[in-house]
Formats: structure tokens, C-alpha cells, sequence
């Protein structure tokens, strides 16, 4: 439950050209906030999860999905696809 919003967050960021690249906010993640390296970072680990397990999680807790982790979703993409 504490992921998948850091995960959506991260699609905003994508979407909104603050950030290049998913693998940069994984950079961030693991580098400046501790998020455990083994795990690659949120977006790496997202796509190891499944992003549309991500978007079906989400709208179960009641978040909103961003519209570029729907969209990759209902593709079977991953955000290294972009």
C-alpha cells in the first residue's frame, strides 16, 4: 500500500517532464531517500510487479492511477518501454 503511491507519483513525474527518465527517480529513491537497492527502486520494481497490478491495487485503496501508469498498463508496457 505504501509503494504503489510512490510508483504513481513517479508516472506524474514522467508525464509532467520533471524527470527523463524512470530509472532517474530510482536513482533519487535509492541514493537519497534509502530505498532498499536490491529492489532497483520503485519504477525498476514496478515492472517487476506488474503495472497493472499497480493500477487494480490502487483504485482498490481508493488512489487515483496516473494516466501514464493506466495507459502503459492497459499496453503491457513497463516504464523502461519509454
Amino acid at each position: 500500500r505504501t509503494l504503489y503511491p510512490l510508483i504513481t507519483g513517479g508516472a506524474n513525474l514522467l508525464e509532467e517532464g520533471k524527470a527523463s527518465r524512470a530509472s532517474d527517480i530510482d536513482v533519487v529513491w535509492v541514493n537519497g531517500y534509502g530505498f532498499p537497492p536490491y529492489l532497483g527502486g520503485p519504477m525498476y520494481h514496478a515492472g517487476v510487479i506488474g503495472l497493472k497490478t499497480i493500477v487494480e491495487r490502487l483504485q482498490e485503496i481508493g488512489v487515483e492511477p496516473s494516466a501514464l501508469l493506466k495507459k502503459l498498463a492497459d499496453e503491457g508496457k513497463t516504464f523502461a518501454d519509454l
